[in-house]
């Protein structure tokens, strides 16, 4: 399952990322994925001070957004990365790798997310083109918005024609790492929020009952 998030960050934060996309030094994106032929993009050096900032901006709207963290029920988010592609560039069709490597151990990805940062308009191509089923569905969201998926899918980044793309990514390592697991957990916590204090006490108790359960459960802690 997929899940779009608007507005994940605010106007500031936009006009901040972008400002530090201009500052910061980006290198080749085949640094992180040197066996993948099809990856032409760049990314922000992870060494330079001011991707520090920018992660910490990406990953504090995260924390504050109850969609992310009822969809992924993140254990663990690798710090989000900034991602250039000018024309001519894209990433060709792949799944992300299982293990990230994450200070001095390793992340499983069980979620995947695209943050965009710029205006779909001012660039052609560089659609987030994800595989389910026998066909691709292709995103290009308004700056501030987010796309969530299975880090297992097949997906591409198409080519830029003209323009830039600018995106921030991540991985998220979830508590419960079997997909379905995770979207019955979803749903129920979906419910509890859309009925709110509408539902009957008593109902809501068991509810939660069972989300708790489930979670005991499916749960790796």
């Amino acid at each position: 399952m997929l899940l779009k998030i608007r507005n994940l960050l605010a106007p500031p934060e936009i006009a901040r990322l972008t400002a530090l996309s201009q500052e910061l030094r980006f290198v080749e994106g085949r640094a992180s994925n040197p066996a993948n032929e099809t990856k032409n993009n760049l990314q922000a050096d992870t060494s330079d001070p001011k991707n520090t900032e920018a992660a910490q901006l990406v990953s504090a709207a995260f924390a504050r957004s109850r969609e992310f963290m009822d969809f992924a029920l993140p254990k663990r988010v690798a710090p989000p990365l900034l991602s250039r592609y000018s024309p001519g560039m894209k990433y060709g069709a792949h799944a992300d790798a299982a293990l990230i490597p994450l200070d001095r151990s390793r992340l499983r990805s069980d979620v995947s997310c695209t943050v965009f940062l710029n205006d779909p308009a001012s660039y052609e191509g560089g659609e987030l083109s994800i595989v389910i089923g026998n066909q691709a569905i292709a995103f290009k969201g308004a700056p501030g918005e987010a796309i969530l998926y299975p880090s297992t899918t097949l997906h591409e980044v198409i080519p830029v024609r003209t323009g830039e793309r600018l995106v921030a990514i991540t991985f998220i390592e979830s508590y419960i790492p079997d997909p379905h697991q995770r979207m019955q957990v979803y749903e129920l916590n979906e419910i509890a929020a859309l009925e709110g204090t509408t539902m009957r006490w008593e109902n809501r108790v068991r509810l939660d009952v069972v989300r708790q359960n489930l979670m005991r459960m499916w749960s790796t802690t």
